[in-house]
């Protein structure tokens, strides 16, 4: 079926998109891998031809484009191009931070990062989780302790995406004892003292991504850089983790698409008993079995995307989206790697790279025990509306 939720301005941006991805980043995507690590001037030639905070002011280089169709296609393109790590490394920037640094900040706060955020020279992060805290996020610990004109921040956090790359960290902290009124964000920029980056962390997969400890010691951070008010941390998370999760289910669609067009081109040029195995039955059933769920998941995520640009998408719904994607990504991936045979499990061919990439996508973004839990709650089971006899 034909997808009626793109524009123009939609389709030539998301052809922008994947032109860069061909030309800059693709041929270069194995080399990444091996350093674990994407070169900061990537996200410079990025920002330079507006892939980067297209969805802030232009008075910040952006466009003020606050339509996530945008960020939708950008993934698309990149997985699409096979170089779906960098570009998820590109969403955490543009869709999971830039909503705190345009809806939370001051004029002033604005002035100083977003047209360093849009033009890729601020490489952006956010410091959620914690040895001890993750999908539980009022669990966090991190302290920041009222110090007058500052608070002194202590603590650690982990498994942070760009967290090597980053010049803005946004931290949930811990400003009183209540589990949900005593979270509070700042923003922790490169060079402040007590500010350390640990290990680039060896992951099974999302090699070029880096993904960091970072450790906060005695840290001074102004009071100039918290995010909206203190105390509304929890809140402010809370209201943009339907996006994160949608992004998250964009990226898992993508990912199973790009699979099963790898694995059609492939059983329509390999042979096994004189014919090629796409004209066996088996072949058949199991690429339709892929086929219908890469469409029926395309269909909610672009119903999600219009209500969430609605402002419409509750957290169930966006539970929902990442819930099926990501279970659905893991199941499609599994059948096709498997019709590769022993050239699957090879890295050399992206299916292999993609089936241990999608492995974490069940997890982060809330792991999908959590996003049943959340649907669950949504009806309401504990509650009875009457009896009858």
């Amino acid at each position: 079926m034909q997808r009626v939720h793109y524009d123009d301005d939609h389709h030539a941006f998301g052809s922008l998109a994947g032109e860069f991805a061909v030309k800059e980043v693709a041929p270069h995507v194995a080399d990444w891998e091996a350093d674990g690590i994407v070169p900061r001037e990537v996200f410079a030639k990025a920002g330079a031809i507006g892939l980067l905070g297209f969805a802030a002011d232009e008075r910040f280089g952006g466009v003020g484009a606050r339509d996530f169709r945008y960020n939708q296609i950008l993934i698309e393109a990149f997985m699409d191009a096979d170089c779906g790590a960098v570009g998820l490394s590109f969403a955490v920037h543009n869709d999971i931070c830039l909503p705190y640094l345009t809806d939370l900040t001051t004029d002033e706060q604005q002035d100083r990062w977003l047209a360093g955020f849009v033009n890729g020279e601020l490489i952006a992060a956010i410091g959620m989780t914690e040895p001890g805290a993750g999908s539980d996020l009022a669990g966090i610990r991190t302290s920041a302790i009222d110090a007058g004109d500052h608070f002194l921040v202590n603590g650690a956090k982990t498994f942070i995406t760009n967290g090597q790359n980053a010049d803005l960290v946004i931290t949930a902290v811990r400003t009183s004892g209540d589990r949900h009124s005593g979270l509070t964000l700042v923003v922790l920029e490169r060079g402040m003292s007590g500010f350390e980056r640990g290990r680039n962390l060896d992951k099974l997969g999302l090699h070029c991504q880096d993904t960091s400890e970072l450790i906060f010691t005695d840290i001074k951070v102004p009071k100039a850089n918290v995010l909206g008010e203190v105390g509304c941390g929890f809140h402010y998370m809370m209201g943009n983790l339907p996006q994160e999760r949608m992004q998250i289910a964009v990226g898992s669609l993508g990912r199973a698409r790009a699979a099963l067009r790898w694995t059609v081109d492939y059983v329509r040029e390999r042979t096994a008993f004189g014919k090629p195995i796409g004209a066996l039955q088996n072949t058949r059933f199991t690429l339709a079995d892929v086929a219908t769920e890469v469409s029926v998941a395309e269909a909610f995520i672009d119903r999600c995307v219009i209500e969430l640009n609605a402002g419409r998408l509750t957290p169930a719904d966006a539970a929902k989206a990442k819930l099926w994607a990501t279970e659905m990504e893991f199941r499609c991936l599994d059948a096709c790697q498997q019709l590769f045979g022993g050239y699957g499990y090879m890295r050399e061919y992206p299916i292999a790279r993609s089936a241990v990439d999608a492995r974490v996508t069940r997890v982060y973004g809330g792991t999908s025990e959590i996003m049943r839990e959340i649907i669950g709650r949504s009806l309401d089971l504990a509650t009875q509306h009457g009896t009858t006899s």
